[in-house]
């Protein structure tokens, strides 16, 4: 059964008796402050941004799913402040890749040995694919983790950088970096979802955005686990409807994340208990 948690805006409390999600302690807090001072952003009274800030944090889940029993991967969803609009980089995949070649995904990768936490997966992946330093970003937070289509559970982590990073992509990884308006995936221009039923026979719905870019003149297609990460980290910092349906009770934003992300879960232990 899921662990409960307080929603967003009320003190924290600690799970009720054993759950599966390795609480480290009451409300399941932990620090995520890592990075550099990220000097350039605008000062933490600035409005917008420090809203945004507050809003992360309330939805940290830090350490809480660390012991279920999958192999680890994070990505760093980079965000940036362009023209006074919170943006999201996004990266394509090098066609050289054997697994999902030219596809939009956020930096990130699967976790290696030296790795700490999910945190030092998504910075060590983010310096090897686009060149961005660990200490020029601000980590905010740990989002609801998601599940690949390998099975691999994938934990979003939150950092600002600054708008005038430098991008050296690594061209055995990455053909493209671009920016796109965060906005942009609670309102968005050209959408579009399908059902997709998982291999462990959970169904859930798939958003898939074209974002026609201006900049490199070409349309990209943000699809998948990627657009899914992007669609929550949008509901969380706004705090709006968005103008298509999503699997969340958006009144009870964190609950029901849980409640999403425990029974995909679920649904994938379960079968591998029946083909034992």
């Amino acid at each position: 059964m899921a662990a409960e948690r307080e929603e967003p805006g009320r003190a924290p409390r600690a799970c009720p008796g054993p759950c599966p999600c390795a609480c480290p302690g009451p409300g399941h807090e932990r620090g995520t402050a890592r990075g550099g001072p990220s000097s350039a952003l605008p000062a933490p009274g600035h409005g917008a941004l420090e809203r945004a800030r507050r809003r992360l944090r309330q939805f940290d889940i830090g350490d809480r799913f660390s012991g279920l029993p999958l192999p680890r991967a994070a990505v760093l969803l980079p965000l940036m402040v362009r023209a006074g609009r919170l943006h999201l980089l996004l990266t394509v995949r090098s066609l050289q890749l054997r697994r999902s070649p030219g596809e939009v995904c956020f930096p990130g990768g699967k976790r290696e040995d030296t790795d700490r936490d999910d945190i030092d997966t998504a910075l060590r992946e983010a310096k090897e694919e686009v060149g961005l330093q660990p200490e020029k970003v601000e980590v905010i937070c740990r989002l609801m983790p998601g599940i690949d289509k390998m099975n691999n559970l994938v934990t979003p982590v939150v950092g600002f950088i600054e708008e005038t990073f430098q991008v050296t992509p690594n061209p055995d990884e990455v053909s493209e970096v671009f920016v796109v308006p965060l906005e942009y995936f609670v309102k968005p221009l050209d959408y579009k979802s399908f059902s997709y039923k998982t291999s462990s026979g959970y169904s859930t719905r798939v958003h898939c955005f074209t974002y026609h870019d201006q900049e490199h003149r070409k349309s990209f297609k943000i699809w998948g686990l990627t657009a899914h990460f992007a669609v929550f980290l949008a509901l969380v910092i706004f705090g709006e409807r968005p103008t298509f349906e999503v699997d969340y009770d958006l009144d009870n934003l964190f609950s029901s994340s849980e409640n999403y992300f425990t029974n995909l879960y679920a649904s994938i232990h379960e079968r591998k208990k029946s083909n034992l």
